[in-house]
């Protein structure tokens, strides 16, 4: 993993940079805010080392306020000698995802830093369901229902609906439609889109007492819940 650590104190900050490279880490390091700040909105990293306590008139929080404030949601470990239950809430209410006071043990900084990085693989693990209302998808199995009644789907089918979950509430225009679901980048001149939807209709909607396939005029399609 790519681990920038942030510590002004030069035995700590060595000891964990040393500790991470020989785990296999590339790491960088800083010993000040300023440039611990610069770090972090001028690099990609995966996990951040972050020392509560910083010289330079930039201390941990504003690195990590900072941070968060540009929607960036890298995993932050924050370091610090304050052990007060209010200065851990503190933390973790600025944008920190865990808090460990010093002095530590190297296993435990590294078990906590399995944990953010697994952590972070489960959140953006691909979407395998959606749901819109009663309507729902499972990706892996291709399973389709509604109400909690299977609906069976062609594979065209299958895809133009989840195209249209995956913008529900949202027009969708046939341009959409001719490059999301079938890979034309032109117009084929055809009523290919209205013959499917007229299908899907007949599958998702007329069993049902509520429509959730609309057509919106001159504009395109919507897939809304009831």
């Amino acid at each position: 993993m790519h681990i920038l650590v942030v510590e002004d104190d030069a035995t700590v900050r060595n000891f964990v940079v040393k500790g991470l490279r020989e785990e296999g880490h590339v790491v960088e390091q800083a010993d000040n805010g300023k440039d611990g700040l610069f770090l972090t909105v001028s690099e990609k990293f995966d996990i951040i080392i972050l020392d509560r306590m910083l010289p330079g008139g930039i201390d941990g929080l504003r690195i990590l306020e900072t941070m968060r404030g540009q929607n960036n949601a890298t995993p932050v470990l924050l370091l610090s000698a304050l052990a007060d239950v209010d200065d851990r809430v503190q933390g973790l209410k600025a944008g920190g995802d865990d808090y460990l006071t010093k002095p530590f043990a190297f296993s435990e900084l590294l078990a906590r830093i399995d944990a953010l990085a697994r952590r972070g693989r489960a959140e953006n693990a691909p979407q395998t369901r959606l749901v819109v209302g009663d309507l729902e998808m499972d990706l892996l199995s291709r399973a389709v229902r509604r109400g909690g009644q299977k609906i069976d789907l062609q594979p065209r089918e299958f895809r133009l609906l989840e195209f249209l979950m995956r913008h529900a509430s949202q027009v969708v225009t046939r341009t959409m439609l001719l490059e999301g679901v079938w890979d034309y980048h032109f117009d084929p001149q055809t009523n290919v889109i209205d013959v499917h939807v007229s299908r899907l209709r007949q599958k998702v909607d007329k069993p049902f007492p509520v429509a959730m396939i609309h057509t919106i005029r001159n504009a395109g399609y919507m897939l809304r819940p009831e």
